[in-house]
């Protein structure tokens, strides 16, 4: 089989592994859902500001906690798989996936690849030409591979979602959050967020705290 040096020799139509995904020579961002290949995209100013801020508040909670951190840009793998199925080789994981944050508490799932199994929490920040597949896609991927919550954060709005799955993959909840509402985790209800403190200022309150810094 050549060697898949570029992008463009993938078949977008193509049924792909973790196995091949191993030996691709290129640098293109890229996820396998279900066999196939998602390009992504450069994340905006405003998505990796929205990252920052996310991974601060959740890096300050979970420091100290027997439960492990990942956040975008990372070279760490998330490999899913039908937790009902039995998982045998590279070759037999059609999911490979780089979300912007997840939590994980079985340390045991990571290797020297990342992460084998699901993560407890994923966070997916929303950007143009996306919102299918993080709120459609990812979260039935979710919801079978095992993960308890899942979070979309949506800058447009302003809101952030969450998805609550239980031991059938089915939602057991789904709440959305927006302006000052402070929410919390399903699975960590000692952690709380302010959602107001993620999303940009406005042009006032933009003025008034430079005001303030000024004086």
């Amino acid at each position: 089989m050549a060697a898949i040096n570029d992008f463009s020799q993938l078949d977008p139509d193509g049924v792909y592994s973790y196995a091949d995904y191993l030996t691709w020579k290129f640098d293109q961002a890229l996820e396998i859902i279900k066999c196939k290949i998602f390009k992504m995209a450069a994340p905006s100013s405003m998505h990796q500001r929205l990252s920052r801020k996310l991974t601060l508040a959740h890096g300050n909670h979970f420091e100290n906690h027997r439960c492990e951190l990942f956040a975008a840009p990372f070279d760490v793998d998330v490999r899913l798989f039908d937790k009902k199925k039995l998982l045998k080789a590279n070759k037999d994981i059609f999911t490979n996936i780089q979300p912007d944050i997840c939590i994980i508490c079985d340390l045991k799932k990571i290797d020297k690849n990342g992460c084998l199994g699901a993560p407890d929490l994923m966070v997916e920040i929303l950007s143009p030409g996306n919102s299918k597949c993080e709120t459609k896609i990812k979260k039935e991927l979710y919801a079978e591979s095992g993960v308890r919550e899942y979070w979309i954060v949506d800058p447009e709005h302003e809101t952030v979602t969450r998805f609550n799955f239980n031991e059938e993959c089915s939602t057991t909840s789904t709440d959305i959050f927006s302006s000052d509402d402070i929410m919390s985790f399903i699975i960590f209800p000692d952690f709380t967020l302010n959602v107001s403190e993620l999303f940009p200022e406005t042009e006032q309150e933009q003025c008034t705290n430079l005001c303030l810094l000024l004086k």
